[in-house]
């Protein structure tokens, strides 16, 4: 079918803005690369696999990429792994052409790129566009009209739109199924006309975008212009450098001191690919000598240190300069970072800390190298620096809060045969624990000591931990620390406990009995700096030196469980056993009771009375009486330590019983993983202090929340969660690899923690043999229906691996996002952060009706609304058949929009 009419259709008199960056819905199961794949290294043509023209002039249909497979990256299940031969490169320098800066915009006009030809009878056709040499003129191919009316003259541009927002896009029956962040339009002649286009990759979008809003501004001379002001910034600043580098004054240095210096300016970068990137550059030229000349530092710098993704973002917002002013900056600051009260003072600060050239220090510019150092710096990290220290009211009573709590903390490996240390005990209470266990038994020469009863771990002495106590109690936090005692010991041992308490501990010791008139325990500030003991109490009947009470034996229960003879695991029977009264004195606030049921809790349970829950029974209130567990909780403290079964240390999910509104939550520090990671995260929301207070549905006596909603929550406000993945930068090999080379094949999840309702996840498409800078570029869209109890995890895994896949992951509190252009510092498995290792992403967030916090918006959400999902047809190419359906469309459409429309004005 040949074309019909003109270049395009006239466009919408209104301009809209740029849609929501991710703000398209995508299927969870379905592996989503609307535009192909985009790279850091792109082809001037565009073709970045796949997307490949069909016959000439044939409509096609832009119908959405197959399902694909997922794999889960929460349960390590099997997974067919694709055959895919290896490849070795000995060269650093890659046959695509990086693009940059605006002149290799032009160049990779002037060679051509396949775009998609959108019409608004839902066709689509194939054309290979151009930029004419003279830069006068916009060319395509093939075309049935003749060769000088298929183009438009640069100079009858108005303007170029990007994303699907003309009337053709909107006619367009295909239009869910077109990627915005590919789409784009070319507004021209008097009647404004619109050319609607698509390109293969939103890179080759960005291409065109930026490189035809220069030639509207600058015309012929734009090249002319891009070169001046390339060479007025970032050259002379690298010509400084690089003169403070040439002490001999020869215009000349040695290739070790230049990639020293590149080293210097970009510490990500390993030394040996800059050098293969200087001896390269020698060979290409011919050039025998080992020295660097001033124009080939600049030039070797140029190619490694611009990232693309960055140089498209900056070009957004110069107003086709090479520089942002202040009030560039203030835009770009204001609504895309949401930051608050922004002035052109506030954009002067910012320059004159991050700027490098003294030009732009003087003139108050941002060069694109002062603008990704600002972007790679600390204030723009995805973590709120609100949320780095104590940022939540402190004076709520303690069973209000998660408490960071660890399990049989002196372990450092198994349960059952595993080294006992008080390197435990450091390390928890230096990450900011405020509940450790002491499993104390009698030992030799009458000193107590701590090990898990009834299994082959060794021992340390009482003392000893309690020294440690004392000296790292209050190092991470200045809340009160609890001390889990199981107490094993006999009376005269018992004794000696309580002496090393009291001389030791002194007056951190909380010995205070709790006020009769009080319903609740006091708050965390009341408690400062205090000690509270957890164990069995006497009865206030007791009046001499001991008395009996029940026996607490998780070690007892562990052995249980690995006998043989389930029977006799049922035959035993609760111990008994004698307990000091000068110990049984210390325990004031968390007096260990045993639980029963719900009923009798809520009618005699006293609030300073605690009661520890196994994992599986926990679970089991859980699932059975959702709505009785997080009432409970709104007043006793709960603690769930995990199952006996979990003799390897492994962790349960804490936020199976965060959800139920448990506080304490006992954590195997000593094993890294995926739920650790998230009681990591979780804690670092309120200054790492190990106390973060409960959503207030789970505090409130009025409230009712059930643990195990699917929907979402009364009274809460839905958010949306949009999340585009960038880019990565310096993704190191596995660290248990198995593979030679350090070339990876990177992928991320995006997964989303909390509530059943909530929990969801959604990986981006492999990028192959790249890890110093892969682009990815795609969008993910969440809604998360209780934003409090909600967690975000990164996790970054290479898809070719030998061995280990894991590379890095980074896990966060929904509420501590910042929105807008970020970097996600990644750590390794233990938590450790990775060296110059980050993903790019842009964060935006809005309620389910398309508000939101303001403070929590970028510009590219607040510019257009959520796009709505109208109903589409699929063509059948039977022309009887599409004529009738498609008049429905029309119809279908406008019910949507009364529908949504109603929702709105009801809410």
């Amino acid at each position: 079918m040949a074309e019909s009419g003109g270049a395009g259709k006239p466009a919408d008199t209104a301009v809209q803005g740029d849609e929501a960056a991710g703000k398209a819905h995508r299927e969870p199961s379905v592996l989503n690369g609307d535009c192909g794949i985009p790279v850091a290294m792109v082809t001037p043509g565009g073709q970045a696999g796949g997307g490949g023209a069909d016959s000439v002039g044939t409509p096609t249909r832009m119908d959405g990429k197959p399902e694909i497979p997922r794999r889960s990256s929460i349960i390590k299940d099997g997974r067919q792994r694709k055959e895919r031969k290896k490849t070795v490169s000995f060269s650093s320098m890659p046959t695509e052409k990086k693009i940059s800066r605006a002149s290799d915009c032009i160049n990779a006009m002037v060679d051509g790129s396949e775009l998609k030809k959108v019409r608004s009878n839902s066709r689509i056709y194939h054309r290979y566009f151009l930029l004419d040499a003279d830069m006068q003129s916009l060319r395509w191919e093939p075309t049935k009209k003749e060769s000088e009316k298929a183009k438009i003259d640069i100079k009858s541009i108005k303007e170029v739109r990007t994303g699907k927002n003309t009337d053709t896009f909107r006619a367009n029956g295909t239009y869910d199924q077109l990627s915005e962040d590919c789409a784009f339009s070319i507004i021209f002649g008097e009647n404004y006309e619109s050319l609607d286009l698509v390109a293969n990759t939103a890179d080759v979008a960005n291409i065109w975008i930026t490189g035809l809003r220069y030639l509207i501004s600058y015309g012929k001379h734009t090249l002319n212009m891009i070169e001046s002001s390339q060479n007025n910034m970032r050259s002379s600043w690298l010509s400084d450098l690089f003169d403070e580098e040439d002490v001999s004054n020869t215009r000349q240095i040695t290739i070790c001191a230049a990639v020293q210096l590149i080293k210097k300016l970009n510490p990500g970068l390993k030394n040996v690919k800059i050098e293969l990137k200087f001896k390269e550059l020698h060979k290409a030229r011919d050039k025998s000598s080992s020295e660097v000349t001033n124009d080939e530092f600049v030039e070797v710098f140029h190619d490694l240190c611009t990232r693309p993704e960055i140089y498209f973002l900056f070009v957004q917002f110069s107003s086709t300069k090479e520089f942002l002013d202040t009030k560039d900056l203030m835009i770009f600051l204001e609504a895309e970072q949401g930051m608050a009260q922004v002035s052109e003072d506030t954009s002067l600060e910012v320059i004159q800390k991050y700027e490098p050239s003294k030009e732009g220090q003087l003139k108050g510019w941002l060069s694109l190298d002062g603008f990704s150092n600002y972007l790679m710096s600390p204030e723009c990290h995805i973590f709120d620096p609100e949320h780095k220290s104590v940022c939540q009211d402190m004076n709520q009573p303690l069973s209000h809060y998660y408490i960071n709590a660890s399990h049989n903390t002196y372990l450092i490996e198994d349960q059952f045969r595993g080294p006992s240390d008080v390197t435990g005990y450091i390390r928890a209470l230096k990450m900011g624990c405020r509940c450790v266990e002491l499993d104390v038994w009698d030992g030799p020469d009458n000193e107590p000591v701590i090990y898990t009863g009834h299994t082959m771990t060794t021992q340390i002495v009482f003392r000893s931990v309690i020294d440690v106590v004392n000296k790292y109690a209050f190092v991470a936090s200045e809340f009160p620390l609890i001390l889990c005692l199981e107490n094993h010991c006999s009376l005269k041992q018992q004794r000696v406990m309580f002496q090393h308490l009291k001389k030791i501990l002194g007056d951190k010791m909380h010995i205070d009995p709790p006020k009769p008139e009080d319903c609740y325990l006091p708050s965390p500030l009341q408690l400062k700096g205090k000690i509270l003991l957890k164990g069995k109490k006497l009865g206030t009947t007791c009046t001499g030196s001991e008395g009996e009470v029940t026996d607490e034996d998780e070690g007892a229960e562990m052995s249980q469980r690995m006998s043989i003879d389930s029977a006799e695991q049922q035959t035993i029977a609760p111990k008994k056993f004698q307990l000091s009264k000068d110990l049984s004195d210390l325990v004031t606030l968390c007096k260990s009771v045993e639980f029963k049921d719900f009923p009798n809790s809520f009618q005699n349970q006293r609030h300073w009375e605690l009661c520890s829950f196994n994992e599986v029974f926990a679970s089991r209130c859980a699932c059975d009486f959702p709505g009785d567990f997080v009432n409970y909780n709104k007043k006793f403290l709960a603690r769930v330590y995990p199952s006996p079964m979990r003799i390897d240390s492994s962790n349960m999910n804490p936020q199976d019983f965060w959800k139920c509104g448990c506080q304490i939550v006992a954590m195997n520090y000593q094993t890294p993983g995926l739920m650790m990671d998230l009681n990591i995260g979780w804690f670092r929301q309120n200054g790492n202090c190990g106390y973060v207070l409960r959503p207030a549905i789970m505090r409130e006596q009025v409230s009712y929340f059930s643990a195990n909603t699917k929907d979402s929550v009364p009274g809460v406000s839905p958010q949306l969660l949009h999340i585009k993945i960038i880019s990565g930068q310096n993704f190191p090999k596995p660290k248990g690899s198995g593979a030679k080379g350090d070339v990876v094949d990177p992928y991320i999840y995006v997964e989303i923690h909390g509530i059943p309702a909530d929990c969801g996840e959604q990986r981006t498409k492999t990028v192959n043999q790249n890890g110093d800078n892969p682009l990815f570029d795609e969008s993910f869209e969440f809604q998360i229906n209780l934003p409090e109890l909600a967690m975000v995890r990164f996790v970054v895994l290479d898809d070719d691996y030998i061995g280990d896949e894991f590379i890095g992951q980074y896990t966060i509190p929904f509420e501590c996002l910042q929105p807008g252009f970020r970097h996600v510092p990644l750590q390794s498995l233990t938590g450790e952060i990775l060296p110059h290792t980050y993903v790019f992403v842009h964060v935006a967030i809005t309620n389910r009706r398309g508000g939101g916090k303001p403070h929590k918006r970028g510009l590219s959400v607040r510019k257009a609304k959520r796009s709505r999902e109208y109903a589409s047809m699929r063509v059948l190419q039977i022309k009887a058949v599409d004529e009738v359906f498609k008049t429905a469309l029309l119809p279908l459409r406008e019910a949507t929009d009364l529908r949504e429309n109603m929702q709105q004005w009801l809410t």
